[in-house]
């Protein structure tokens, strides 16, 4: 098979013939139809994930059909076309049996404890309660921005943050978990205000039901200008980025009893963020964190967009080859797309 391939961290990353992967017991492989491009791909490739064993092949938000089961498979057939979380469960820990695969203790991620989707095949384990069935209207492009962004941007709101109509929300960051956290707020029927240091992303925002934006290098202090435009702060507030400064904005942006959610990841120099806990402590925030969602939670989500409630396809930033997956991903740290970029292997 064809697959985006590196040796090193921050080294080359060339298009590279592999074997094929063939299943074990309990797993399927995978023929990628489409498969998002996304920041953790960039932080892997820079050595800030542990997680990565060389060499490696990215990516982790992935549609597809199966073309082979192994043995053990009893719910998926060959030919069923397929989406995946990105934190696949064991099925067996402590927390896969309490129904939170997100948090496994033995978890599986494509793209990053074992070789991923920039590839024309993938092999996914634990797959029989793992894999997630594509509602017939679903198309693999749309399947695969719901990746990691958008079912993270999901749960995080709806279930870790409790999102409810009339909330304000302020998010941070309108990349790829930024604008799909706007379009569940909207649905919701939440007031969502949208931060970020660029004006056409501020500008994108608002086509998919941004309230307000904030262009955060115009705004000399950012949590003020938020607690002004809600008489009070926001209900729930999503750092989206994952940096010191948008993580502390997001909390001190908050009103009393509001909820800061972490979905951006902190890695490398911004990981550890000093956090406001006089804030904390006097206004009794919530910081809570997000990852992922489990297959067996995304039934309602599906109803959504299938429902028209939602559009994820709107999130579609550009569709581009496995060939130009090298330089896209080593350019992600400039922040220069727009919209949510997604590689057709085939």
């Amino acid at each position: 098979m064809k697959a985006a391939f590196y040796e090193s961290f921050k080294g080359p990353i060339t298009i590279t013939k592999l074997p094929d992967p063939t299943p074990a017991e309990n797993e399927v492989i995978i023929q990628v139809k489409a498969t998002g491009l996304c920041r953790s791909d960039w932080h892997g490739w820079q050595g800030h994930d542990s997680d990565i064993h060389l060499p490696h092949v990215p990516g982790h938000e992935l549609a597809g059909t199966i073309v082979a089961t192994g043995r053990d498979i009893k719910r998926w057939k060959k030919d069923a076309r397929v989406t995946v979380p990105f934190c696949i469960g064991c099925g067996s820990c402590a927390q896969c049996t309490q129904g939170q695969q997100q948090i496994c203790d033995r978890y599986y991620q494509p793209g990053f404890t074992g070789w991923g989707s920039f590839a024309e095949f993938v092999r996914i384990p634990y797959a029989d309660n793992n894999l997630v069935s594509l509602p017939d209207n679903m198309d693999f492009v749309t399947a695969a921005l719901l990746g990691c962004r958008f079912i993270t941007a999901w749960r995080g709101l709806t279930a870790q943050g409790g999102l409810k109509a009339g909330d304000f929300i302020a998010i941070y960051g309108c990349g790829g978990v930024g604008v799909s956290a706007i379009m569940i707020a909207t649905a919701v029927g939440a007031v969502p205000i949208a931060i970020d240091i660029d004006n056409d992303k501020l500008e994108f925002a608002k086509t998919i039901g941004a309230a307000y934006t904030i262009n955060s290098r115009e705004v000399n202090q950012v949590p003020e200008a938020v607690i002004q435009l809600t008489k009070g702060g926001a209900h729930v507030s999503v750092d989206a980025l994952g940096s010191w400064e948008t993580c502390n904005n997001s909390i001190r942006c908050l009103r009393k009893q509001g909820k800061h959610v972490q979905l951006g990841l902190m890695a490398g120099a911004e990981a550890n963020p000093p956090i406001p806990m006089s804030d904390v402590i006097s206004k009794e925030l919530q910081i809570i964190g997000s990852h992922g969602m489990q297959a067996h939670q995304y039934s309602t989500m599906m109803e959504w967009i299938s429902a028209g409630k939602m559009h994820p396809e709107r999130l579609l930033g550009r569709i581009i080859t496995l060939e130009e997956s090298c330089g896209a991903l080593t350019d992600l740290n400039n922040f220069r797309q727009t919209g949510v970029t997604v590689i057709r292997p085939h």
